[in-house]
């Protein structure tokens, strides 16, 4: 039997680390002083007007990057 301190280093040693959250792309775009995705104004720190905007944009920017555009075509 050991010491707590050995017994944790033991358990952390096998197990895998997790994996790091994804960004979405709206988390790097610059604020512009109105909303991404409506246009609506907005201060400088802001960069959507709420969350519907913030979803509809991650909505748009996955339909985009997975081809969706092409598949309609």
């Amino acid at each position: 039997m050991g010491t707590v301190q050995e017994s944790l280093q033991n358990k952390d040693a096998g197990a895998e680390a997790p994996p790091l959250p994804t960004l979405r792309p709206r988390q790097s775009l610059p604020p512009k002083g109105s909303c991404w995705y409506c246009e609506k104004p907005l201060d400088s720190v802001r960069r959507f007007c709420g969350k519907e905007c913030a979803d509809g944009f991650d909505e748009e920017a996955e339909f985009t990057r997975s081809g969706g555009a092409a598949a309609q075509a």
